[in-house]
C-alpha cells in the first residue's frame, strides 16, 4: 500500500504555514499529538515524583511512560533508558564517566565523520585522562567509512569506540554492526550516535550492536529532549556519575541531573505513538507497529532521495558531496558561484528551510577543505516531505544557480 502522505502532512500543523522544510535533520516539526500531549501535562496538576499523592503519581507515570516508548523504539529495555535535555549533554555525562576510570595508554576510537557531539567529549575526556584518541577517516570521495580499517585502529587497550549510525552532513550509514564486532573482540564500549539515523527507519539495538545508543526526540517529531540508551540496563549499574548527594543512586536516575520537564516526557511518549501510526494497517503491539511504520517511512524517503540525487546530478551548476552505498535521506551540496549562507538566504526568500555551514560536524567538513569557506547546502528530507516540493526545490536551484552564475562573472 503507497504510503498516504495526505493522512501523514495532516498530522503536522506547522505545514500549514505554507514553508517546504528539508530541515528535518536539524529538527522536525512537531505531530499534533505530541503538542497535545504537552498541553495536556501542563494543564493537569503535576507534582514532583511521589507515590503520595495522585499529581506526585502523575509524574512518576510520565517518566516510566517515555522510558517505555524509547524502549519500544529502539527494541531495548526500559531499565536501560536515561532521559536528558540533549543528545549532547548525555554523551558529556558518560564520557566524564567512563573517562574517570580511564588511564594513560587507553585507546578511544572516533571517526571523522561524525557529530561533533560523538568526538569533542570523548576527545576531551581522553585528554583529561592521558588517554591516547585514534581516529577512522572517511573516504573524500565516497563518504563511506569503511569498517576495515577498526581492525587497525581497535587493540587490547581500546575502552571505546565512537561511531555514527547515519552522518547528519552527507548521510553514509556505515556499517556498525561490522565496526562494532571489531570492537567487542577487545571488550571495548561501543556508543552509537542515532540521532540522525533512528528517524529514518526501524532501529535495533541488537542487531546494530550498540551497546549505548543515544537519540533525540526533535529529530523524530517530538520535544527538546532526548536518550541515551543501554542494550544491557545492568552496564549503568557498575558506573557512578558525579551528582548531587541528596538525588536518586538508583540507575538509570542517577545519570538525569535534576528534576524532568514531565509535560516534554509526555510529549515524548506521544511522539513514539504518533511514528507507531505511520502504517495505520500496522497490528501488533507499540514495537511492531513501530517497525511497520518506520519501513513504510523509510521507503518513501528513498524515493524522494533518489528523485532529489537525479535532479542534483542533472544540474552542473551544483556539486553534491559523498556517495555513499546507503545513506539516510540527506544531501550536502553547493551552487556554484555562491557562499552556503547565500544560497541558503536565497532559496529561504522562496520559503525553502534548509540548512547551511557545517551543521556540526567540524571534523567533516575540515576534513574535506571546506569548512573555512562555509561548508555546504544541506537539504534533509523527512516523512512528510513529497515528490512535489522535490520538484520545487530542484526548480528554485536553478534559479538560484542562473543568479550564482551572474555572480560569478
Amino acid at each position: 500500500m503507497p504510503f498516504d502522505i495526505a493522512r501523514t502532512r495532516a498530522a503536522y500543523p506547522a505545514l500549514t504555514e505554507g514553508f517546504v522544510h528539508f530541515d528535518g535533520a536539524g529538527g522536525t516539526q512537531t505531530a499534533a499529538g505530541v503538542i497535545d500531549a504537552v498541553t495536556d501535562a501542563m494543564r493537569a496538576a503535576v507534582g514532583n515524583r511521589s507515590a503520595a499523592s495522585v499529581p506526585g503519581r502523575r509524574s512518576l507515570d510520565m517518566v516510566a511512560a517515555a522510558r517505555s516508548a524509547v524502549a519500544d523504539l529502539l527494541g531495548a529495555d526500559p531499565a536501560g533508558v536515561v532521559l536528558g535535555p540533549s543528545a549532547t549533554a548525555l554523551t558529556y555525562t558518560l564520557a566524564r564517566t567512563l573517562g574517570a576510570g580511564w588511564r594513560p595508554g587507553d585507546e578511544v576510537v572516533v571517526s571523522r565523520l561524525d557529530h561533533d557531539s560523538n568526538v569533542r567529549p570523548w576527545v576531551q575526556a581522553a585528554e583529561a585522562a592521558g588517554a591516547t584518541v585514534r581516529w577512522a577517516e572517511f573516504d573524500r570521495h565516497t563518504g563511506e567509512l569503511p569498517a576495515g580499517q577498526y581492525a587497525d585502529l581497535v587493540g587490547e587497550r581500546t575502552r571505546l569506540v565512537a561511531v555514527t549510525a547515519g552522518s547528519n552532513a552527507i548521510g553514509t550509514v556505515p556499517d556498525v554492526p561490522a565496526i562494532a564486532k571489531t570492537a567487542h573482540a577487545v571488550g571495548a564500549l561501543v556508543y552509537v550516535d542515532g540521532v540522525h539515523a533512528v528517524p529514518h527507519g526501524p532501529t535495533d539495538l541488537a542487531s546494530l550492536g550498540a551497546d549505548v545508543l543515544v537519540t533525540s526526540a526533535y529529530k523524530w517529531s517530538g520535544p527538546h529532549l532526548a536518550a541515551m540508551v543501554a542494550a544491557d540496563p545492568g552496564r549503568w549499574a557498575a558506573l557512578r556519575p558525579a551528582k548531587l548527594i541528596p538525588s536518586s543512586d538508583a540507575a538509570p536516575d542517577r545519570f538525569e541531573y535534576g528534576t524532568p520537564s514531565f509535560p516534554l516526557l509526555a510529549g515524548v511518549t506521544a511522539a513514539v505513538d504518533h511514528l507507531a501510526g505511520l502504517d495505520p494497517d500496522a497490528v501488533g503491539d507499540r514495537r511492531a507497529r513501530l517497525r511497520a511504520g518506520l519501513a513504510a517511512a523509510q521507503a518513501h524517503e528513498e524515493a524522494l532521495l533518489d528523485r532529489l540525487l537525479t535532479g542534483l546530478a542533472e544540474r552542473p551548476a551544483i556539486t553534491v558531496y559523498g556517495t555513499p552505498a546507503r545513506r539516510c535521506p540527506t544531501v550536502s551540496f553547493r551552487v556554484a558561484g555562491m557562499s552556503p549562507e547565500a544560497t541558503q538566504e536565497a532559496l529561504g526568500a522562496a520559503g525553502f528551510c534548509l540548512s547551511s555551514g557545517d551543521y556540526y560536524a567540524y571534523e567533516y567538513f575540515q576534513a574535506m577543505g571546506l569548512r573555512d569557506s562555509g561548508g555546504a547546502v544541506r537539504a534533509s528530507i523527512y516523512h512528510y516531505n513529497t515528490a512535489d516540493e522535490v520538484d520545487r526545490l530542484l526548480t528554485e536551484l536553478d534559479t538560484v544557480a542562473d543568479g550564482g552564475e551572474r555572480m560569478a562573472r
